[in-house]
Order: C-alpha cells, then structure tokens, then sequence
C-alpha cells in the first residue's frame, strides 16, 4: 500500500473497474446506452441486456453511493468526537436504525409510508442519545464512547433477536436485508439516496470551516466564538441522517464508515477537507470492489454472502491492528474498581442469605408455570419436571460459569466493566461454533465444546498479543474485545443469511434458549460450575493482589505474568462451556460480579462465592420469566438477562 491517498484510490479504481470489465465481458451490451435505460434497446434487448440494466449497474452505483456516504459519517462522528474508532457502526447508530425498521415494519407499517429513512433516523438518534448519556459525564472520552457504543449495540441487538425469533416467517427476508444486502430491481434505490448524500455533502461543506476548530480545545474553540454544542449537534445530525438513509435502504453496511477515514488518515490526509474528500472516494470503492468481489464468488459459494456481514469481516480486523496505533486521549478512565464501593463488615450473612434464597428460586422455576390447561403452582409440577429440570441445571450452570468468570476478569484487569462479553471471549466462542455448526453438521456435543474451547483460547489469544506491549492495560483489552464482537457479529450475520435449515435452531442459541438442552448436558455444565468455583477458589491470594496492581503483586512474591495467564485462561474454558449453553450474550458476567460489590462482599473468596450464587440465582429467574412472560411463546433466558443485564450495565456506565 503507498502512502498517498491517491495512489490507493487509483489501485481500488483499477481493481474496480478490471472485476466491471470481467463481469461485462461475459454479458452482453453492457457498455451500451440500454444497459443504463432499456427502453433505447426496443425489443431487442435480450434477458442478461435487462439483467444488468435492472440489477447490476443500479447494484454498482448503490455501492458506490452508499460506501461514499457512510465514509463522509464516519469522518465527521470522528472530528467532532475527537475519535479514531467512531463510526456509525461502533457508536450504535446502525443498530438502533435497523431496530427501528424492524420495529416498524412489524408492528407499525404505517409509519414506513411516510418514509423508512425517517423511521431509522429516530433508531439512529435514539442509539446516539443514550451514547452521549453514558458518554457525557467522562467528557465524551474516546474510550467511553466507544464502550458506550458497544453496549448501546449489544442491547439493541438482543431486542432485535427478539423480534425474530417471533417472526419466524419473515425471519429470512430480514435476516439478509439486516445483513446488508445492496441487491437490486431497479434504479429506484441509487435514485432515493443520491439526492439525499448531495444534501447532506452541502450541509456538511457549510461545517467544515468552524469543524477545524474541533481538533483545538473547547476553551480555544469559544475564545474564537464558536457555539461548540450546536456545532457538534449539527455535524451529528448530519452523521446520523446519512446513517439513517443508508440503512433504510440496503441494511447494516458495518465499517465502510470505520475503515475508509482510518485509511485516507494514515495515508496522509490530515486536513479535514482532504480527509472527507478521500475518505468519501476511498469508502465508495471499497464497498464497490467488496460486492463485485462477493458476486464473482457467487458462483462458488452455496449461498450468496450479503455485502455488509462481508464488509463486517474486512473491517474487524482493521480495528485490531489499528488499536496498538491509537492514542486514545479525552481523559481516559481511571481505575475505580476499588472506590465508590460499600465494604460489609459481615460477609458470611450476606453469603448464607443468598445460600437460603437459591431454593425459593429452584422452586419457583420448578414447581410454578404455566400448562396447556392454566397457571399452575404445585399440582402440575411432577407432570413436566422431566422439561423443567434440564432447564434448571443449565440455566444455574451457565450462571454460575459466566458470574466467575467475569469475577476473574474484573478483579484480573482492575477494571468493573469488564466481562466475558464486552472483552470478546464470548465472540470468540461463538465464532468457532457457528462455523462448526455449518461446516460440521454431524458434529457432536464433544466437538463443539472442543470447538467452542478453542474459540475462546484464540479470543484469549489476540487479547494477550495484542495487548502484551501495554502491559494489559485495561482500555486497551476493553477495545480488542469490540473488534473480536464486532467479527462475531459479522460471522452471526453470513451464517443466519444463508439458507441453512437449522436457522431457527442456531437463532435460539444464540439467543440463550436453554429448549434445546438434554438432562446430561445439563448435569455437565452444572457440575462444570460448581467444579470451577471450588478451583478457582484456591486462586484467592492472587485474585485478592491483582487490583493492588503489578508492584505491588510482584512484592508479595507473585509471578504476575504467570498469574495473569493461568487467570485469562481459566475465564476463557469457563466462557466456553457456558456459551455452548447459554449463548454468546447474557451481560451475566458483568452484572453477577457488580451485584456482589454492591453487596459489600469485598475480599476476592466472598466475592466469587456471592457473584457465583447471585449468577445461578439470575440465570434460573431469567429461565422462568422466559417461558411465563409470553406463554405459550418463550423468550430465551439468554436474551431475558441480556436485557436485564444490559438495563444494569447502561445504568453501570454512568459510573465509569
């Protein structure tokens, strides 16, 4: 690659136009005034004349529009945050409007009338706000925007999965479109957007000028006269509304808006016109050469590989190398894992309190519920406790594994909001066993866990590559764990876009259904837990140094380095047996851990044991309210502690 904008964009146009030219070659008239308007061919126009009239050249230009459009959003979300990794899909945005269009189509199809991009522009804005809630306290700094996005997108997407799961009949179409599909039956789409990008592009030109004062400080910027809020409200505004226009039409295009700003910057674009101009033309082509690349595959692939889940793929691992690059500035977080805490004087009442609460909860889940013939609280329950006890087990099982889990990651990175989702483990996990499922159909549970262990040793790998030049400071895991998310995502979207008959299945677990769950898997898993717990234990000492930080780790004798492994380690097989049960999100393992602190269970032995009976506790409740809330239907557990634990950890953010 060179180090001039122009020499890239002048490579991605030859490349663009060497696959055009391969494609047309093969067609007939596809440099002929009729393949842009077929009405100038009159009758002679043959099937593949029309084929690219109304599908290929409007599938190009689209591309090209959309990609220039997500880039001019990621370039103007980056100046006024201050923030290389913001982008509209790392901020949310994209997820909030494509919840929005769900929402809207199932429930309220009316509103669609009146025009999708107004729909997804409210998700958009609505996606933004709660970032800039979360964010505002830390003075919208770069890493507490960014970790804001992630949760503000994990949330969203759990109620997304929602929505499906009880839609099953319009589950593929909105599969494929949310992945990001750009194909097309006319000129209709390249016709809605254009005008649109051409309006907001103006905008943003009048921004320009007063948008370099951006890169001074505020105090700087309102010396010179500048109304700062209403600045960085409108460059938002715009962001977000091309965000909103674009998902509208061809779904989640992930990091067009990421990787085109990152990669003009780094070839020399440092003005900002310059930046926005290369950005736009950077972002344009490669979304352009990403489909035409992915249609000349078609032809080998059993199934056609939606452009935005692809683009998701190329873009993630554009965010893991550009991480040891960044300077994250803005007033990075300190460490508060040991302040603000309540410290309880008796801890071994708190701990027998929630030992006597565990059987009111087993009872619940067992012996209360609904059957075909009512609710019903002791009289029905020897009938399904045949059902009703694998749940249980697995539920308790996954619960306890991920509550450790994250006790470990917490206490291990000094940091509270971490946890085996938000550091990426789980996506791991999940990466590895949906390609199994897929690639391995006849696969047994044997081989996935090997699979699902292995995919969260590789997480646990590229945390400790990459970040072993910082010393595992706890932004930089934090960051490397939204990219391994963020490849997860992409990986979720190629495998649910396909035509794969066991769709609805890997929707359920992925969404943490426990339906599926046989009584000795159950038992495992369980048994697994409590297992874990009483080895983990025995790593109390170290647990109890880790938050005192390295030196003071290393002068009690500790071999820090050794410990940290050996800990991440742990985590990551205890993350991978939970997930082959409860799926990739549930935040269990952030909220089991915080709930135990807030307990006052201080002391690194208290705190494991009261966040292990607390994730149990959570896990079989979430079961419950899983199967009653919606009778006959069931929510999953995983997605009814996802939003639990996701309500938890945006009200947990405000602290960070």
């Amino acid at each position: 690659m060179g180090r001039s904008p122009l020499g890239v964009s002048v490579a991605l146009l030859v490349v663009l136009v060497g696959l055009a030219v391969w494609h047309l070659r093969q067609q007939t008239g596809g440099f002929l005034p009729s393949a842009w308007w077929p009405e100038l061919g009159g009758e002679s126009l043959s099937v593949n004349d029309w084929t690219l009239a109304l599908t290929w050249w409007p599938r190009l230009v689209t591309a090209l529009i959309a990609g220039a459009g997500l880039a001019l959003a990621g370039v103007l979300m980056q100046q006024v945050l201050r923030n290389p990794l913001a982008s509209p899909t790392t901020l949310g945005v994209a997820g909030g409007a494509n919840l929005a269009l769900m929402a809207a189509t199932l429930f309220a199809p009316t509103l669609m009338g009146w025009g999708a991009e107004w729909v997804a522009l409210a998700g958009g804005g609505l996606a933004m706000g709660l970032v800039f809630t979360l964010a505002w306290r830390r003075a919208l700094a770069p890493l507490v925007v960014v970790l804001a996005g992630l949760v503000v997108n994990l949330y969203f997407g759990a109620m997304a999965m929602v929505l499906l799961l009880f839609n099953q009949e319009t589950l593929q179409g909105l599969l494929i479109w949310g992945a990001g599909s750009l194909a097309q039956d006319g000129w209709q789409d390249a016709g809605f957007l254009a005008p649109r990008l051409l309006a907001a592009l103006v905008v943003a030109g009048l921004l320009l000028r007063p948008l370099r004062l951006l890169d001074l400080d505020d105090a700087s910027g309102r010396a010179l006269g500048v109304n700062l809020a209403f600045l960085r409200l409108a460059a938002l505004g715009v962001s977000v509304f091309i965000t909103a226009v674009v998902v509208s039409v061809v779904g989640l295009i992930g990091f067009i808006g990421l990787a085109a700003p990152n990669i003009a910057r780094l070839l020399g674009a440092r003005r900002l016109a310059a930046r926005v101009v290369w950005s736009m033309v950077i972002g344009a082509l490669l979304l352009a050469v990403t489909d035409l690349t992915l249609q000349h595959l078609g032809g080998w692939l059993p199934t056609m590989i939606p452009t935005g889940a692809m683009t998701a793929a190329l873009g993630a691992p554009l965010l893991l190398w550009l991480i040891p690059r960044l300077r994250l500035t803005g007033g990075t977080p300190p460490d508060v894992v040991e302040s603000g805490w309540p410290r309880s004087h008796a801890p071994r009442r708190i701990l027998l309190l929630l030992v006597m609460l565990m059987p009111a909860a087993v009872a619940l889940s067992m012996f209360s519920g609904h059957l075909a013939d009512g609710w019903s609280w002791f009289s029905g329950a020897l009938t399904v406790w045949e059902w009703r006890l694998p749940r249980l087990l697995a539920a308790a099982g996954a619960g306890l594994l991920l509550a450790v889990a994250g006790t470990l990651l917490q206490r291990l990175s000094g940091n509270p909001m971490a946890s085996p989702e938000v550091l990426g483990i789980s996506g791991g996990v999940s990466i590895f066993l949906l390609l199994g499922i897929v690639l391995l159909p006849d696969a047994g549970m044997v081989a996935l866990s090997g699979l699902g262990v292995a995919g969260a040793l590789a997480a646990l790998a590229m945390l400790i590559w990459l970040n072993r030049g910082s010393g595992f400071l706890p932004g930089r895991l934090l960051l490397t764990g939204v990219a391994i998310t963020a490849l997860a995502e992409a990986v979720r979207a190629l495998v649910l876009a396909g035509s794969d008959p066991r769709g609805q299945q890997i929707v359920a677990w992925l969404s943490g259904s426990t339906y599926y769950v046989r009584l000795d898997a159950a038992g495992l898993v369980f048994g697994a837990g409590v297992a874990s717990v009483a080895g983990v234990l025995l790593l109390s000492r170290w647990l109890e140094c880790f938050p005192l930080g390295a030196a003071v780790s290393r002068a009690v004798g500790m071999n820090v380095t050794r410990g940290r492994l050996v800990v991440l380690v742990i985590a990551a097989v205890m993350t991978a047996v939970a997930t082959l049960v409860i799926g990739p999100l549930s935040f269990i393992g952030l909220l089991a851990p915080h709930m135990a602190r807030l307990l006052g269970l201080a002391r690194a032995r208290d705190h494991l044991l009261g966040a292990a009976l607390i994730g149990m506790g959570l896990m079989v409740l979430a079961d419950w309210v899983g199967r009653q809330i919606l009778f006959p239907e069931e929510i999953p557990a995983g997605l009814v502690a996802s939003l639990i634990g996701g309500t938890y950890f945006l009200w947990a953010l405000r602290r960070f």
